[in-house]
């Protein structure tokens, strides 16, 4: 029988040697023969073997390093307390789990004090996921370490279905399945390739964020990689009862591993935000990664990465009724077609354009969603403050599509009202008069000092957000990359301290009894 030891005995210090050194032995996903040969060779030189398992005594750990460990080598083994929630522990089940660590790293501090070098093994990687890294961090600063690192189940996983991760600029992401399942379908949404760790009681809400995302045809299941029982399987096919703890799923390569084409074509816009890629919802990241072509504004398709095998159609910006045509012809063909909207595409944007032709003949079989994004307006109230706090209006000052009689009176009706506005489209090279007709019509209504948020370039390289009264707005300084938000009679501008260097505005939500 091998020897445990548990009682350490004289401290380095009392025998006059130096403290033991720590290690942190990665040994692998499972099959002995993929240790590294430095995690031999620390198992070897190492006086104690501590090892984590469950309350049955068997260790995963030392099985792999099982033919390594030698009769004279002292065990610590380290018993969990609890391995589901269920816990009596005044603290809950984190409670329990910190008070087993601290207790178990105290038991390896004894040895290290004792002068005796420690090796606690660990499956995979050491610090991936690992029981080793609560040592680490309660033993690291008091005793040399060193970590040596371990093949992880994920890239085990990947070798035995024989399928890249990740290519060229494609981004992995690795989620734990313990998350709620809308944060998962998120994340799976935005990510080009995935690995879920911790399946098992998780598989439920796994399989169900795979499918909410649309990932569910591309993801693969592998089950215990490189043990005894390794299966794999894609991952539609598993049956939720048969999943182990010891299993992940696997969303491969978009580029390397191509997901299957559409059962059928279809449209989705996707409204990109003010400027780069940090106003993308998770959802419009997926749909823009899925697409098998993007059809868009020269100038937004630029804010998408390029994809390889994706077929990008750009365009002028006065075309919107050509654009939404080529994007549901090509859907017709079977394509799936993201086209690429700045802001939100509902508002002055590219969803109204493609609904108008996709109500007519021979379009009106072709799926159509729209995916939401953040508006100019606000992106830009945000930046300023709350401008925009209760209710308001939202104009656009171009009269390329409609009248200006139309504009000016929905100008004056929602002064009359009271009502906060953002005006969009409100100057460009052609257009230079509107915003000087639409400051005066709004001083018959409007205080001359009612604050005006001028926000140009909302997000992007040459953002500039000003405060200034609405008897001081300059159509000159406007353009068609500026938004003004112009406040109602409530609306609040204030310097917060002596050191801001702009205005915050806000406008109550609260409005005063008449």
């Amino acid at each position: 029988m091998t020897e445990q030891h548990t009682t350490p005995g004289r401290t380095a210090e009392q025998s006059g040697a130096a403290p033991g050194r720590l290690y942190g032995v990665g040994l692998g996903p499972g099959d002995p023969n993929l240790m590294t040969l430095r995690a031999v060779e620390v198992i070897a030189a190492a006086d104690v073997i501590a090892y984590h398992s469950a309350r049955h005594g068997r260790s995963i750990a030392r099985s792999i390093a099982e033919r390594h460990i030698r009769p004279d080598h002292l065990e610590e083994p380290l018993i969990y307390p609890v391995t589901t929630e269920s816990t009596d522990h005044p603290d809950g089940y984190r409670g329990a789990l910190n008070d087993f660590y601290t207790e178990a790293a105290a038991r390896l501090a004894a040895h290290l004090d004792a002068g005796r070098t420690v090796a606690v093994l660990a499956e995979g990687d050491p610090l991936f996921y690992g029981s080793y890294q609560h040592m680490h961090q309660r033993l690291a600063d008091r005793y040399e370490t060193e970590v040596i690192p371990g093949v992880t189940s994920v890239s085990a996983a990947a070798a035995r279905l024989g399928k890249p991760l990740c290519e060229a600029d494609e981004v992995l992401t690795i989620l734990p399945g313990t998350l709620p399942t809308e944060e998962l379908t998120a994340r799976l949404a935005a990510t080009d390739a995935a690995v879920v760790m911790k399946l098992g009681r998780t598989f439920p809400s796994v399989h169900q964020a795979l499918t909410d995302s649309g990932r569910l045809p591309e993801a693969d299941y592998v089950e215990r990689a490189t043990m005894p029982g390794e299966r794999t399987a894609p991952l539609a096919s598993v049956d939720p009862s048969s999943v182990p703890y010891f299993s992940v799923a696997v969303v491969p390569s978009r580029i390397a591993t191509p997901p299957p084409p559409p059962a059928a074509g279809s449209v989705v816009v996707v409204g990109t935000g003010p400027a780069g890629p940090l106003w993308l919802t998770p959802e419009s990241r997926g749909a823009l990664a899925s697409a098998t072509d993007l059809v868009g504004y020269t100038t937004y398709l630029d804010r998408v990465p390029v994809r390889p095998g994706q077929a990008r159609h750009a365009s002028d910006n006065k075309v919107e009724s050509e654009r939404a045509e080529l994007a549901l012809d090509l859907a017709r063909r079977g394509r799936r077609v993201a086209v690429v909207s700045g802001g939100d595409p509902g508002i002055f944007a590219m969803a109204t354009a493609v609904l108008e032709v996709a109500a007519q003949e021979p379009y009106r079989s072709v799926p159509v969603r729209v995916l939401p994004g953040v508006t100019a307006a606000n992106a830009a109230a945000a930046r300023a403050g709350a401008p925009l706090g209760h209710d308001y209006a939202v104009i656009s000052l171009s009269d390329r599509l409609k009248p200006w009689e139309v504009i000016a009176d929905r100008l004056r009706a929602a002064a009359t009202a009271d009502l906060a506005m953002a005006l969009y489209n409100p100057g460009s090279r052609t257009r230079t008069w509107q915003v000087a007709k639409a400051r005066e019509l709004l001083l018959e209504h409007r205080s001359p000092d009612t604050p005006v948020v001028m926000a140009r370039d909302v997000g992007g390289p040459t953002e500039s957000v000003r405060v200034v009264p609405l008897s001081a707005l300059a159509p000159e300084e406007v353009d068609m990359r500026t938004i003004l938000l112009i406040g109602s009679s409530q609306t609040e501008s204030v310097r917060r301290s002596p050191e801001d260097d702009r205005e915050t505005v806000w406008t109550p939500r609260r409005y005063p009894e008449k």
